[in-house]
Formats: structure tokens, C-alpha cells, sequence
């Protein structure tokens, strides 16, 4: 079953690879979608995939990488689009 998630993370989050590693995590388990850094200090992506794989995406943006401190992720489950052919970090 396929789904999707638009997730924001907030906490000491930036500077620290959180993108990075995210597109990272997403390529190995062909999540497709983007994350970005926001003006406002958090991280936002969104996950295309197979359930399982979007889940363990979000599991992912809670811990983050070494360095990164999560204080709140917040998830919301949209209705699969199948947009992305691939995984991005956005500059915008």
C-alpha cells in the first residue's frame, strides 16, 4: 500500500546533516519526496512510498542523525499522489 507523509521536526536540527542523512535514508529505502530547511529553524519533507518504508521515514525524523536533538515531529498523512521520481533536498 502506498502512502505519503508531510512531517515538520523541530529542534536543534539544522547544521547538523539532518537533510543529508534523510535523502540517504529515503534513496535506501526508495522513498521518494524532499526535505528542506525553513526559514523558521525547522525541517520539513515530504515521503512517497511504500507504507512500511514512509513509516520507517518518519521513525527516522524523530531520532535524526548523530548530532541533531528532535524536540517534536509532526505528521501528517496525506493521500498518495505519486508525484516524486525521486528523492531531493530542497534549497527553497
Amino acid at each position: 500500500m502506498k502512502s505519503r507523509a508531510h512531517v515538520l521536526v523541530r529542534g536543534y536540527v539544522q547544521g547538523v546533516f539532518f537533510r543529508y542523512e534523510t535523502s540517504k535514508v529515503a534513496r535506501s529505502l526508495n522513498v521518494n519526496g524532499w526535505v528542506r530547511n525553513r526559514p523558521d529553524g525547522l525541517v520539513e519533507a515530504v515521503f512517497e512510498g511504500e507504507k512500511e518504508n514512509v513509516e520507517e521515514m518518519v521513525k527516522f525524523c524523530r531520532r535524526g542523525p548523530p548530532g541533531a536533538h528532535v524536540d517534536d515531529v509532526e505528521v501528517k498523512w496525506e493521500t498518495y499522489r505519486g508525484e516524486f521520481s525521486s528523492f531531493e533536498i530542497r534549497y527553497r
